[in-house]
């Protein structure tokens, strides 16, 4: 399996518009955040984990000639923006993408014109298919969803062979906690130092890796308030990073 970090940011990126922080203004590669998305290679299949409104420059920062699935966490535009961008990946025949039926509908109330008979040339060709909290293949490939909870939102994070992904978490219910057993990569929401409503801090990321214990664990949907990547890097545990655009993951499965 190879894992692409195609974006570790937060809904505004980083740097944000206007700001002149430490982190905004850095000449770090590292700590420019693009909005977060995830593309799993796996059993010679190419999945899509989120749809943010950077897909287009995503794709031109990595080069990707196909894809066979889109796997959607949640209706928030910084996960589902791109989506009118997957145009080239859905030329000669509908692409599979799949959401609750919740998200599903906000995505055919947003893009109409992309669902509409008969459909009109050179349109994105999506094939919503809607799932709920139960494993479901997806392009062949098993695929676990996690419940997960943005606030008092219910979204879904998801679980590929023995990696995990779980962006806008706030908390995880108790009940959910078996299907992260095991894993050797754990990719979760750390937004910032400071709590937040709606998305782990920091501490909290931390404590929910120190209970599931992964092999490894890499953090995504950072704002610039979480600070510069060299400077947190250096107070991680062992086996916890900063995830960073661009970066590439391998693991045997």
């Amino acid at each position: 399996m190879k894992i692409t970090f195609l974006g570790t940011g937060t809904s505004t990126g980083v740097p944000e518009v206007g700001c002149r922080c430490d982190v905004c203004t850095s000449v770090d590669s590292r700590d420019c955040r693009l909005r977060t998305s995830v593309l799993v290679e796996t059993q010679g299949k190419n999945i899509l984990l989120d749809c943010g409104p950077d897909f287009r420059s995503q794709m031109l920062a990595n080069p990707v000639t196909r894809l066979d699935a889109v796997v959607i966490s949640h209706e928030h535009y910084d996960h589902v923006g791109g989506l009118d961008d997957l145009r080239p990946f859905c030329i000669r025949e509908g692409l599979d993408v799949y959401a609750e039926r919740n998200v599903a509908d906000a995505i055919y109330a947003r893009m109409p014109y992309a669902f509409r008979i008969p459909r009109y040339p050179g349109l994105p060709n999506l094939v919503l298919h809607h799932i709920e909290n139960k494993p479901f293949l997806a392009a062949g490939v098993m695929v676990t969803p996690v419940r997960i909870l943005h606030a008092y939102l219910e979204i879904l994070g998801y679980r590929i062979a023995n990696m995990a992904y779980l962006t806008d978490v706030k908390n995880i219910p108790e009940v959910e906690f078996d299907k992260l057993n095991g894993l050797d990569i754990l990719i979760i929401d750390a937004l910032r130092r400071k709590e937040h409503p709606s998305h782990e801090s920091l501490d909290e990321a931390l404590a929910n890796i120190a209970r599931i214990r992964p092999k490894k664990a890499y953090l995504i949907h950072m704002s610039h308030s979480m600070g510069r990547h060299v400077d947190v890097e250096n107070e991680l545990p062992p086996n916890v990073y900063m995830a960073y655009d661009g970066l590439q993951l391998h693991l045997d499965i």
